[in-house]
């Protein structure tokens, strides 16, 4: 027989994940500790699964996060219907929250959000990181749709593409000069480039792709950890990088870039990642940023 999960056990250890503490969780749950501690051992001995790290702040385990993303998705499908109800409190916003990469963020997902409706009345809240993470705050239910780099839908999610955004290798044309004579591959292992985070290994897969070997880009690195500000740092001659084509075109066209491999580039596929629910909020952001998407990004 398959065990029923209690509503307040289930949102209880929801707040304890929010809250990061017991007492919190109990301060605003307005119950005693004691009572928040016997809802998840409850929750646990009926799951048989250990669903907390006992830490400070307090975290979920593998199994916790499975039943933290239900309970997050109750509470929107709560909020949902008492607002069709007109129940919901007056003039209050439906959150939709959303992960996304910085590139989408800074050239063609604004411009999505700007296409939803405002009846209903929402508000975004956009949690922004890399597309091969993006995925991973779908799965701790911090999110209700994430632009993610995989296909592969998180469970209780549905996908669906979006689209390829492009990069195009380019410099400074001084620094292309000065930096870059000779067999480009060789000269990329060498000169100072410009990357996005620790985390960024764009640049190494394209030298890597380019010499056809087990190389990397230079150890002299700039670490630039915003969208507009990365351009901006290849553009002022600190060091060559991949650029999303939308943000090079202008450059490239200025002369402020120059191209480093013409017809080489690389693309990255896009998918749009969301909870299966029958949300009218989420539908209608859903509908908004393919569309766009559908313009935007090359096919």
């Amino acid at each position: 027989m398959v065990p029923e999960l209690p509503l307040d056990q289930v949102r209880t250890l929801l707040a304890v994940v929010d809250e990061g503490t017991f007492d919190a969780a109990a301060a605003a749950l307005r119950v005693t500790p004691s009572a928040v501690s016997q809802r998840v051992k409850a929750l646990e001995q009926r799951t048989g699964r250990v669903l907390l790290q006992r830490t400070k702040p307090v975290r979920p385990t593998e199994s916790g996060a499975v039943l933290v993303r239900y309970a997050r998705q109750l509470a929107r499908l709560d909020r949902d219907a008492r607002g069709e109800l007109g129940l919901s409190g007056a003039g209050e916003p439906t959150r939709v929250s959303v992960a996304v990469n910085a590139d989408s963020l800074a050239t063609w997902f604004l411009p999505a959000l700007r296409r939803v409706p405002q009846e209903p009345w929402l508000s975004f809240e956009l949690r922004r990181e890399d597309e091969d993470h993006t995925a991973a705050l779908l799965r701790e239910g911090l999110v209700m749709a994430a632009v993610t780099s995989s296909p592969d839908p998180v469970p209780g999610c549905s996908v669906r593409p979006l689209g390829r955004m492009r990069y195009l290798p380019v410099a400074a044309p001084e620094f292309a000069a000065e930096r870059l004579a000779g067999p480009l591959s060789d000269a990329l292992a060498v000169a100072p480039v410009v990357v996005f985070d620790r985390q960024d290994d764009f640049q190494d897969d394209f030298v890597r792709t380019l010499g056809g070997g087990p190389g990397a880009a230079s150890a002299h690195r700039h670490y630039v950890p915003t969208s507009e500000g990365f351009a901006e740092a290849v553009a002022a001659g600190l060091g060559w990088g991949m650029v999303p084509e939308s943000q090079a075109g202008p450059l490239l066209r200025t002369g402020r870039l120059v191209r480093l491999a013409p017809g080489r580039w690389a693309d990255v596929p896009l998918y749009w990642q969301q909870w299966r629910l029958d949300s009218p909020a989420l539908a209608t952001v859903a509908e908004a940023v393919t569309a766009t998407a559908l313009e935007s990004l090359r096919r």
